[in-house]
């Protein structure tokens, strides 16, 4: 599917009661694109939804449990934890069939030394989504962007961009449309889905650099 005007989508965010999915949601609303929160409660989902809705000053944002997010929205965000990652895709698969997934789940672990990588068997989150999830278009973004300045509409402006990857060409670019929807963002197209991982693993160099830092760093991209 050709889409242009990316209101017109709605848009379901698996783990939209966390900070990075609700982030997403609060400003993808914000900008006026309708979004539905996935919870593994229904009750969980539209009270976090509500809380966005008087945030946003919008009434364009649902909650319901994971199942009934993935059937009602046209794109779906996974931003849930790691360790329940492939579980819920694979609950999910029925759902999520002919849909565009966009997985912005970043595999890491922590120890004293900081933030590191995990090993995925797959090669990345967003291969394993593509494995778990053969009938859908998946793609990998937004892995890089603070949740706490996504939840501070005081800034109108988040200057950063945001690498999409993938395998469809339409899917990719419908995905760069929803970063570029949000102020301050720019989709910038970053290669296929098996470079996911290296995209994935830089989250830990971010975190490291925002506690060094005390910063809410993000990427920009030179010459483009």
């Amino acid at each position: 599917m050709r889409v242009t005007d990316v209101s017109k989508l709605k848009v379901g965010v698996l783990g939209g009661t966390g900070p990075q999915g609700k982030g997403l949601a609060l400003r993808w609303a914000a900008a006026g694109i309708p979004v539905v929160l996935g919870s593994r409660a229904a009750d969980r989902a539209e009270a976090a939804a509500a809380e966005l809705r008087g945030l946003a000053g919008v009434e364009h944002i649902t909650g319901l449990d994971n199942a009934g997010c993935a059937a009602d929205a046209d794109v779906v965000l996974v931003a849930v934890p790691w360790d329940g990652h492939r579980d819920l895709l694979e609950a999910l698969r029925d759902e999520l069939t002919g849909k565009i997934v966009i997985d912005c789940v970043n595999p890491l672990g922590f120890d004293k030394q900081g933030p590191f990588a995990l090993p995925v068997q797959e090669g990345s989150a967003a291969q394993q989504a593509e494995q778990v999830l053969p009938d859908s278009r998946v793609t990998a973004a937004f892995h890089h962007v603070s949740a706490v300045s996504l939840a501070d509409l005081s800034i109108t402006d988040l200057d950063m961009d945001v690498l999409v990857l993938g395998d469809d060409r339409e899917a990719t670019d419908l995905v760069r449309a929803l970063a570029d929807a949000i102020p301050g963002f720019r989709g910038v197209y970053g290669g296929r889905l098996r470079n996911a991982h290296q995209v994935e693993a830089l989250t830990a160099n971010l975190i490291a650099i925002n506690r060094r830092y005390k910063a809410h760093a993000g990427l920009r991209i030179t010459d483009i």
